[in-house]
């Protein structure tokens, strides 16, 4: 969120900012200058503001490697993250942790050498839910990471979800623009969608895999009509 967010934000709801400054439990002259930017959001008043207003967990503050702390389970922190962000597979958990940025959670789980199919079924759905991320910071910190074709190849799956459920346009365009600009630095070598992969099943797959993961060079038989909870 950035200081002319938090003013358009608030005259979109047509308060003042008296009122606004209560809510946010700040003075109104304190809340003048973070909207003038000559204080800085910090990350708690960024997370305060989202409640407020109101707002989705794509304005959420990004850590500087991008990714998410995971600890020794983690497989049972992106499922807990991924239900406190609204994924369906994993509503019967209690989240126990903040909602996180959307593109801080799918970078973490791509990064996974091997992860659990439950969770990877998860990450199309999470592009097709929060299509409006900010689209620069996430293909940055994929190329970063080594994580463009990964990436590319889960958001073709959201794109062609969004095409089959005849989604909003802006939502198409936004995951086509996306597709479009990882495409553009595209890698040449090959890869899992985030699976320890023995040679029988590289071979296989190699033979099997659908044109898109052909595409991104991906190992991997993942197509959008097997993804229980996609949208």
């Amino acid at each position: 969120m950035r200081p002319q967010d938090l003013k358009t934000t608030r005259l979109a709801k047509g308060w003042t900012q008296a009122e606004t400054a209560r809510r946010l439990g700040v003075s109104q002259s304190y809340l003048a200058m973070l909207e003038n930017g000559s204080r800085r959001l910090s990350a708690r008043l960024v997370r305060k503001a989202r409640n407020v207003f109101g707002l989705p967990p794509t304005v959420l503050p990004t850590t500087e490697t991008g990714q998410v702390p995971l600890g020794k389970d983690a497989a049972e922190t992106l499922a807990r993250h991924l239900a406190a962000l609204g994924y369906p597979g994993f509503s019967y958990l209690r989240p126990r942790c903040w909602k996180r940025n959307p593109s801080e959670v799918l970078l973490t789980a791509l990064m996974q050498d091997d992860l659990e199919a439950r969770l990877v079924e998860a990450l199309p759905w999470l592009l097709f839910r929060y299509w409006n991320l900010d689209k620069s910071w996430l293909v940055q910190q994929a190329k970063l990471l080594d994580l463009q074709n990964r990436l590319g190849f889960v958001v073709s799956l959201a794109r062609q979800l969004a095409e089959r459920t005849n989604s909003p346009a802006a939502r198409l365009e936004a995951l086509k623009g996306l597709e479009l600009d990882l495409e553009q630095i595209r890698l040449a070598r090959e890869d899992s969608l985030c699976k320890a992969l023995k040679p029988t099943e590289k071979q296989w797959l190699r033979e099997n895999r659908p044109e898109k993961a052909k595409h991104w060079n991906l190992l991997t038989d993942w197509r959008p009509e097997i993804l229980p909870y996609a949208v």
